[in-house]
């Protein structure tokens, strides 16, 4: 199932779910903070055994693609990026840990200081099914092909200006490539 439908049912659910609870309870405030912890520990859980699977692999395939230029930072050009696939995985698996914490950041400052408890239903089930989901967890810990929507460089998801800004994928063809490759723009292996 489509992993938008499935975060939008879920988000339903939970709100339903903690409408029912009585936060004022101790117990049950308890509770539904010691579930937010062992889902958020459970997460980065899956992504430390899956960063060790990467590098035990030690997978130093050469890995080239062009990025294409980030318009809301102000670049013009395309940059080729030329890395192993073991440290491409590693900085995807980097970037879903900086959003755990960035999740767990929020949470927190909803919960203890505006005293909101009703997100911490949902960020204890969210986070967990976004480590199942995510695209290193499945080819290293699933053991899917990498292939398709699993091949890399991944195809970013797209966003919500992606229109506006003209932002293409990241491009893998020989030709782009080439092309960036003698426009000398990039091309230093990442480290």
């Amino acid at each position: 199932m489509n992993p938008a439908v499935t975060n939008l049912v879920l988000m339903l659910v939970t709100m339903q779910v903690s409408r029912k609870l009585n936060f004022e309870d101790p117990t049950v405030l308890f509770y539904v903070r010691a579930a937010f912890i062992t889902g958020t520990l459970l997460t980065l859980a899956i992504y430390c055994y899956t960063r060790y699977l990467i590098t035990s692999k030690n997978d130093l395939t050469t890995l080239k693609y062009v990025e294409p230029p980030n318009t809301m930072a102000g670049e013009t050009e395309s940059k080729l990026v030329v890395t192993t696939v073991k440290d491409y995985d590693l900085a995807q698996l980097q970037s879903a840990i900086k959003g755990v914490f960035t999740s767990i950041a929020m949470t927190g400052f909803m919960h203890l200081y505006m005293k909101f408890a009703n997100p911490l239903v949902m960020q204890s089930i969210s986070p967990v099914k976004g480590a199942l989901e995510n695209k290193e967890v499945q080819i290293h810990i699933f053991h899917k092909a990498a292939s398709g929507d699993l091949k890399r460089p991944f195809k970013a998801a797209p966003g919500l200006f992606s229109g506006m800004t003209g932002q293409n994928s990241v491009k893998t063809d020989k030709a782009s490539i080439e092309k960036a490759e003698t426009s000398g723009v990039g091309g230093v292996k990442e480290e």
